[in-house]
């Protein structure tokens, strides 16, 4: 139950987080559903102001108005489309969130076909998603429109038209669980058969030399049996779905037509007859058989996606409390670690004492596992053996606020660039320090570039230098103590690199960086090398003269040239 809650809860959170993209889509959809609206007063003024009084220009401009309501609304169509796709992609994000993090959870981050799989049902759901949001928002103008035109136009025909249409939209919604449950069982059916065809097809030798024709055919035949049985099944409640369209969108025209004589008794012109079978039927009818389709298609759909990935992503296991520890000096005692049981160890038995306030740069070849002691001190990952503490504290257990990690790769979002900045915290709360931090790191160049603070981010328009920029920002503006820096630098050029691990030195607490470049180690206090489980502690000169490693890195490194 709680599953299933969790993607209920992103589906309505998606709809209600940005109240000013549904303010938007619903004055789009106002203007797309003008036609709607307009048609029946246009045919009928057409009819009895224009053509009837041999006045045809008066008729002609009745239909070039509903002409010019007909562009009005693709234009408005298109404003809708994006609309929905901003609201849909959130909904998208909080899934993918969900179910990437209980599938890593559940194959221990190594199954990675199981992420391609939970991806694609995230994005199955998402286009559902917007389908569903699209027909039921078109289903809901349209219906209001044609009813605000009858009124206006023959509420008389109110009590012909309304009554069978709400009976087929309640015929319709009363027998959608239904469906969604028999499509449900006809697709396990024929998943069922199919794996068991498939099954037989390969031991086809072997059932004939163990002498168990018989009792594959039973099997199967009962398997296939059960197939059409859901197939029946399901045939019957979409039998439920044809009687609604019939009952909700055409019984209206016949009402319609067979009433003509007293509405035409209640005053009411042939125009605005022929108006009131326009709204029904070229309104009210296709609306209803819109969101028919639509909810029996992409709503059944999105139902089940989100049924299936509730199923598959495993609860989530019991939080431990977080702890703010007393310090940031970090402590690592006989620590190991391996990617796998069989595995050779990227870590073994390590010792190491990083005190508070220490500026650490870790250097040493590619695979030697920087990266790794990264993971282990931010609490990423846990040790095999031996234990990694903050202040005290386990590093898994710490409370977030308490460590920063930026990795190579830095993360933007679609936002703001001052929320970008200020993440998870708001830029209300950051207001007076924001400007001292984009002038410590150096991204005020980068700030004026993009527009300012409340210029709106496209990831995919950033480079990765300014990513990584934007991302410093962040960490330098985070309460944290502990900083690690991933090779967080790599795609800036080596002055701005400085500039950027200058400020976070100057920043207090305890700096730790995964270098890219030796003049991040010349930089530091103490230099950790590491060479496979080998590692070393030391200055740049100490290293220098005690492993032929560093010396030989340090060989091939030449100092830019100080301006």
């Amino acid at each position: 139950m709680r599953r299933r809650e969790r993607a209920g809860i992103g589906f309505w959170r998606a709809l209600s987080r940005e109240p000013r993209r549904l303010v938007a889509m619903g004055l789009w959809s106002v203007l797309e559903a003008a036609p709607a609206f307009l048609i029946g007063h246009a045919v009928a003024r057409a009819i009895e102001d224009g053509f009837a009084r041999a006045e045809p220009v008066t008729g002609l401009a009745w239909l070039a108005a509903l002409g010019v309501a007909w562009l009005v609304a693709a234009v408005a169509a298109r404003q809708v489309v994006l609309c929905v796709a901003a609201v849909a992609e959130p909904f998208r994000d909080d899934l993918l969130a969900h179910v990437v993090e209980g599938t890593l959870r559940q194959a221990d981050g190594r199954d990675s076909a199981a992420v391609a799989r939970a991806t694609l049902q995230v994005e199955l759901a998402r286009d559902a998603f917007a389908a569903v949001v699209t027909t039921v928002r078109g289903f809901a103008f349209t219906v209001v429109s044609v009813v605000l035109g009858l009124v206006t136009l023959a509420p008389q025909a109110l009590a012909l038209v309304l009554p069978p249409f709400a009976a087929g939209l309640a015929l319709f919604l009363a027998s959608l669980p239904a469906l969604a449950r028999r499509q449900r069982a006809f697709l396990l059916a024929d998943e069922r058969l199919a794996d068991a065809m498939t099954g037989v097809a390969g031991g086809l030798r072997d059932i004939e030399a163990c002498g168990l024709q018989d009792r594959t055919y039973e099997r199967l035949d009962r398997q296939v049996g059960d197939q059409a049985a859901a197939a029946r099944a399901l045939a019957r409640v979409t039998a439920a779905r044809t009687a609604a369209l019939a009952v909700g969108g055409w019984l209206p025209v016949m009402l319609v037509l067979a009433g003509t004589p007293w509405l035409l008794d209640g005053g009411l012109g042939p125009g605005v007859i022929v108006g009131t079978l326009a709204y029904v039927a070229q309104s009210l009818a296709p609306a209803l058989g819109g969101l028919v389709q639509g909810l029996s298609v992409s709503g059944v759909r999105l139902a089940a996606t989100l049924r299936r990935i509730a199923a598959s992503a495993p609860p989530a296991p019991r939080a431990r409390p977080s702890l703010r520890p007393a310090s940031s000096d970090v402590r690592l005692s006989s620590v190991t670690f391996a990617y796998g049981p069989h595995s050779a160890p990227v870590l073994d038995g390590l010792d190491l004492v990083i005190p508070e306030g220490d500026h650490l740069a870790v250097v040493g070849p590619s695979g030697a596992g920087k990266s790794t002691l990264a993971a282990l001190v931010s609490g990423m990952l846990r040790p095999a053996e031996g234990e990694v503490l903050v202040g005290g504290v386990p590093a898994d257990r710490i409370d977030p606020d308490a460590r920063v990690l930026i990795p190579q790769e830095a993360y933007v979002f679609r936002g703001t660039l001052a929320e970008n900045l200020a993440y998870p915290q708001t830029p209300a709360d950051l207001k007076e320090r924001l400007d001292e931090a984009v002038a410590a790191v150096g991204v005020r160049e980068l700030v004026d570039a993009l527009g300012g603070y409340e210029a709106l981010l496209d990831p995919a328009a950033l480079s990765a230098g300014q990513r990584q920029l934007v991302a410093l920002v962040r960490a330098y503006l985070a309460p944290a103590r502990l900083v690690i820096l991933d090779e967080a630098t790599c795609h800036l050029d080596p002055a701005a690199e400085a500039r950027a691990e200058a400020a976070f030195a100057r920043r207090g607490g305890t700096l730790i960086v995964v270098a890219h470049r030796l003049t991040s180690a010349l930089r530091a206090r103490r230099i950790l090398l590491m060479d496979g489980t080998r590692v070393t502690v030391g200055t740049h000169d100490e290293l220098a003269k005690v492993s032929p490693l560093y010396a030989d890195l340090a060989g091939h490194w030449h100092p830019e040239p100080v301006s």
